[in-house]
């Protein structure tokens, strides 16, 4: 899945809105598994969720040749 950054908190959870429109929350561990340091509120990232739903790992999406 992929979206846009539409709130980073201090605790490193946030929320995504993703291309269709809905908003996805992540906690902190997603986050870490990222080893970013901060988002910024229109950062473009990809989500990893597992088979629940459960956002598992953000990332920073990169260009790819």
């Amino acid at each position: 899945m992929q979206g846009t950054v539409a709130s980073f908190n201090e605790d490193a959870s946030g929320e995504v809105v993703l291309d269709s429109g809905r908003r996805v929350a992540f906690d902190a561990a997603a986050f870490a598994v990222s080893g970013l340091r901060f988002l910024r509120p229109g950062q473009r990232v990809q989500l990893e969720a597992d088979a629940d739903g459960s956002i598992v790992a953000v990332r920073i999406l990169t260009m790819r040749p």
